[in-house]
């Protein structure tokens, strides 16, 4: 099969196209005929060095496509079957895709749709249940516009929550689609969230990690009060809990997704689209921070 691979660290030109084995899928698991798979930032931090030492690495940890083969045991899904899901070995920019966690993709939405799912919603999901979001509480949420943010705004609103959130001024409207308060990030943030909310908020999530933990812990009380998702040092600095999948992923919400999609209720992120051909460039787009909502690799 093709694949995404790097055998050196540095820029998006270190990337290869390369032939790999077949995967197969083991006993709970499925093999999929990939059609779509999703980028995340951790993918260029991966590339650059930044997070794992080995070489070569392969990249994607969430795909779309059709089922192919059954690992031992499955019975929840058939070959031919629609899913998506996590690839937990990092190969889903490829042409097959082996899935440990996996639903049957919402019957509204395409295969790019799909791929742009999993992690954005997971990693919004366990950030809300470790803050405690739930009905009557008001949640402020850091950089709100985005793939993670939007998925935890609209997440949090279906709790009941009150949601305040962070965005550019181009992004306001945006935000107000999906049901939250809008402000404007930058200097003078406290002072534009006291004005909606004088009293402060209960609960604040960074997804943005533009270290302004000191302002979240200001608005909502106390460091227990804040969950940051990008900025690990600011964390052990201020004592704020650092949400990470290795802690335990909320992987229930791919099964409870779909109903929310058909149903209107939950709005996929913007998506730009790449041939897995382009993986480089699209690489330079996301690292150049010029895409609001998801890049997906099409196979």
């Amino acid at each position: 099969m093709k694949a995404v691979r790097f055998s050196r660290f540095g820029g998006p030109e270190v990337l290869e196209i390369v032939d790999l084995p077949d995967p197969h899928p083991g006993p709970g698991q499925v093999r999929i005929a990939v059609r779509a798979a999703g980028i995340n930032a951790s993918d260029w931090k991966k590339r650059q060095g930044l997070i794992d030492e080995e070489l070569p690495q392969t990249l994607g940890y969430e795909a779309a496509g059709v089922v192919d083969e059954l690992g031992l045991g499955v019975a929840d899904v058939a070959v031919g079957d629609r899913v998506f899901g996590f690839a937990e070995e990092a190969v889903a920019q490829a042409e097959s895709a082996v899935l440990s966690y996996y639903a049957v993709i919402p019957a509204s939405i395409d295969f790019p749709g799909a791929a742009a799912l999993p992690a954005a919603i997971e990693t919004a999901t366990r950030a809300l249940d470790q803050l405690g979001v739930r009905r009557g509480t008001t949640v402020l949420v850091n950089g709100a516009s985005g793939s993670i943010g939007s998925a935890a705004v609209q997440l949090a609103v279906l709790r009941g929550a009150r949601v305040i959130g962070t965005a550019g001024a181009a992004n306001q409207e945006y935000l107000r689609s999906l049901a939250a308060e809008p402000v404007v990030y930058g200097e003078g943030l406290v002072e534009r969230v006291h004005a909606v909310a004088p009293d402060g908020v209960d609960l604040a999530l960074d997804v943005a990690g533009n270290g302004i933990l000191p302002e979240l812990i200001e608005l909502a009380g106390d460091p227990a009060n804040v969950v940051t998702l990008a900025d690990f040092a600011g964390a052990q600095k201020y004592g704020v809990t650092f949400s990470r999948g290795d802690t335990g992923r909320a992987v229930h919400v791919l099964d409870e997704i779909g109903e929310l999609i058909d149903s209107g209720r939950f709005t996929l992120p913007a998506i730009q689209t790449f041939p897995l051909a382009e993986v480089a460039e699209a690489h330079r787009v996301g690292e150049a921070g010029r895409v609001r909502g998801k890049l997906v690799l099409v196979v």
